[in-house]
């Protein structure tokens, strides 16, 4: 498909096809009705939470809206731009959300998540990887040669990357080069280029290449910290130097000379005001200084949100500002009551994130739609495969019951997603017995 300049979204086409979807008799917590109809059909029947099986992952319509909005608007004001990581969703309809508020592009981290991107009709994609797939690389070149107006961008920390990508492309010569990011790293990261003068390197083997081209430098501070202490942000701070000064250092050298516009791009959804105040300077639209510069981030899990890791490390909860809303939470059944103070739920593993904290209980319902209550005191001390160990006060008179549903904060949106293939929307969580309004299908 070829795209038009001017399409700042998605594929329409192919966002339509989610909605003509067939939906069948063993689709996760849908319930019996959906059978057989499309997703648009199902939807029209407007089915209530009530009628969906537990356990059940839901998002919140306006929360979804509120964030994306609100780190759009944030982002325009302090002159930079966004490509939110796709791989926290993997929903296409999720995206064009994104894109929609402005986003510049998307970030994948896999090959076949770029498959997915390129499919749906993403216009630009950021690669946040290197790609030495030989069978991956060989697909990208060829759909770069079939599409002018596609914009891909990978990653290389190492010579080696960059002769490994030589090695494939040179017997295809292809007609447009891979655009490649230099990515810096910092020793206890994750990838990246240790050293500056590997760094350099890079840069060096890329200009020496005919089938790659050097396109900008990026890099992730998330792995550098884990917290907000000082001890973590110096080190995200003083890494987000270095790659200021490396792009700085390429300019300098001319390396940029067949890019165009330059990209520094890194931020996820823990340290943002920090890569802000660090790269922010660096953009430069018009090229004023010579080179055109774009400054992304590539925040993903703030369109979610979450009730847990990030609800206290995002800079907007940090700032006693307006925080992100959690956009997300999790219905379950409680099973069993085996012994006094513990209730085994529905959910486990397999339907919940646990690898940045265990679900949080917040409210109890006699029925999925029925009027809530909150569940003080009561904490998930464990999740096995398929269930939730619910520990309350065995003294206190808030105890549940077998048959109630319990509602779930979760920690983590990237390792929630995965777990469900149809998520469904609910305009406001709030109304009693709501509407479902949407399905967000994932594409893991």
């Amino acid at each position: 498909m070829t795209r038009s300049a001017r399409r700042t979204g998605l594929d329409p086409r192919a966002l339509g096809e989610l909605a003509t979807q067939r939906l069948g008799s063993c689709e996760k917590a849908l319930p019996d009705a959906a059978a057989g109809l499309t997703v648009a059909e199902f939807l029209a029947t407007a089915p209530r939470l009530s009628s969906f099986l537990t356990p059940l992952l839901v998002l919140d319509g306006a929360a979804l809206g509120a964030n994306t909005a609100r780190l759009a608007t944030w982002c325009a004001e302090q002159g930079v731009d966004l490509a939110p990581h796709g791989k926290t969703t993997m929903a296409p309809a999720l995206w064009e959300r994104q894109l929609q508020a402005g986003a510049w592009g998307i970030t994948v981290a896999t090959p076949s998540q770029l498959r997915v991107a390129v499919a749906h009709g993403t216009p630009r994609v950021l690669l946040a990887n290197a790609l030495v797939d030989p069978v991956a690389l060989t697909w990208l070149a060829r759909a770069l040669d079939g599409d002018p107006e596609l914009d891909v961008v990978v990653w290389a920390d190492s010579v080696e990357t960059v002769a490994a990508m030589d090695a494939v492309l040179a017997p295809l010569a292809p007609r447009r080069p891979v655009d490649v990011v230099v990515e810096l790293g910092a020793a206890g990261g994750r990838t990246g280029a240790r050293t500056p003068e590997t760094a350099d390197a890079v840069a060096a083997a890329v200009a020496a290449s005919p089938w790659v081209r050097l396109r900008g430098v990026g890099g992730y501070e998330g792995s550098l910290a884990h917290d907000a202490s000082a001890a973590g942000l110096a080190a995200v701070r003083g890494y987000l130097a270095d790659v200021a000064a490396l792009h700085r250092r390429l300019v300098a050298a001319g390396a940029y000379v067949e890019a165009g516009e330059a990209l520094v791009t890194a931020g996820g959804s823990a340290y943002f005001d920090d890569v802000v105040a660090a790269l922010g300077p660096l953009a430069d639209p018009d090229g004023g200084s010579g080179l055109p510069t774009r400054v992304l981030l590539r925040s993903g899990a703030y369109l979610v949100h979450d009730d847990g890791f990030y609800r206290g490390i995002s800079p907007f909860s940090r700032s006693g500002g307006s925080p992100f809303t959690s956009a997300m939470h999790a219905w379950a059944r409680v099973v069993s009551c085996p012994e006094p103070g513990l209730a085994l739920l529905d959910a486990g593993k397999r339907d919940v994130p646990f690898d940045e904290g265990l679900p949080e209980p917040q409210l109890v319902a006699d029925a999925l739609g029925a009027p809530a209550r909150p569940l003080p005191g009561a904490h998930v001390s464990a999740v096995n495969d398929q269930h939730a160990f619910l520990r309350t006060d065995p003294a206190s008179a808030e105890q549940v019951r077998v048959g109630q549903v319990v509602r779930l904060g979760l920690s983590h949106p990237c390792t929630a997603f995965d777990k469900w293939r149809w998520i469904p929307v609910v305009a406001d969580w709030s109304e009693p017995d709501p509407v479902v309004v949407d399905l967000v299908r994932t594409l893991f």
